[in-house]
């Protein structure tokens, strides 16, 4: 249970810091936000790990930029926008 608590305030965090940096409007609410963060972290791990044989966890400045992407993936998809 710690661990999904864990990974949730993991995800507000670099959910809210990809939305911050992220220039332009984020209308996006709290849920949104940790599932936004840890996508971004998931993609960054992706990116990060190169063709090795595990799965590595990315770090926090990754994980924003991750997230970043994601947000502009989102908005040149027209995801959200009314």
């Amino acid at each position: 249970m710690l661990n999904i608590i864990g990974a949730a305030i993991s995800g507000l965090v670099v959910g809210v810091l990809a939305r911050w940096f992220y220039p332009g409007a984020v209308e996006i609410g709290w849920i949104a936000t940790i599932l936004l963060g840890l996508g971004g972290s998931l993609v960054a791990g992706l990116v990060t790990t190169r063709g090795e044989k595990e799965f590595q966890r990315a770090g926090c400045l990754a994980s924003v930029l991750g997230a970043m992407a994601l947000i502009f993936i989102g908005h040149a998809l027209g995801v959200g926008q009314g």
